[in-house]
């Protein structure tokens, strides 16, 4: 069996890495895994950051535009019948959605505290490694924030994601 992780590396240097559960949301981990061996991820922006609960990115660019190309996938998570039992904890990693159930494409958000009330509504996937990958999610959420248009809580400097990229262990 193979272990799987991304790491999330930003313009500054600073990186997060996570390790996938493709064993709890397949469809989720192929999808985030297609994305980033695609470069989809380069050059987009966390552009929603909330201290005590979430950073959220992987779809927009510093001119907040979307970014066309990732489809939508279907929700894995139990509101939506699907059995995974990943808990939105400190560190979680989980896609973003609209209130339709099969929104997600390519946005994700890194929990930054527990979200109990977010288990069985959203596609939890992973978690991060390492105290390092945590703190640099908080620091990303403590950043000051303004309204762009009818986006809320956007940074007010651009925090951009240079890459994202994907490694595979055998598991011994």
């Amino acid at each position: 069996m193979k272990r799987t992780f991304a790491t999330i590396e930003l313009q500054d240097s600073r990186k997060m890495r996570v390790e996938l559960f493709p064993e709890y949301a397949p469809i989720t981990c192929q999808n985030f895994i297609k994305l980033a061996n695609e470069g989809f991820y380069e050059g987009v922006i966390f552009h929603r950051v909330i201290p005590n609960f979430m950073v959220q990115g992987g779809g927009l660019n510093p001119q907040m535009q979307g970014k066309a190309g990732a489809e939508t996938i279907f929700g894995e998570f139990a509101s939506n019948g699907f059995a995974n039992p990943i808990k939105h904890t400190l560190g979680t990693i989980s896609m973003a959605r609209t209130n339709v159930k099969n929104s997600a494409s390519s946005q994700f958000f890194i929990c930054v505290h527990d979200c109990k009330f977010l288990d069985g509504e959203y596609a939890a996937f992973g978690r991060t490694v390492d105290d390092e990958s945590i703190k640099v999610a908080i620091d990303i959420s403590k950043v000051p924030t303004h309204s762009v248009g009818y986006f809320e809580n956007v940074p007010i400097r651009d925090i951009v994601i240079k890459r994202v990229y994907i490694q595979e262990f055998d598991e011994e």
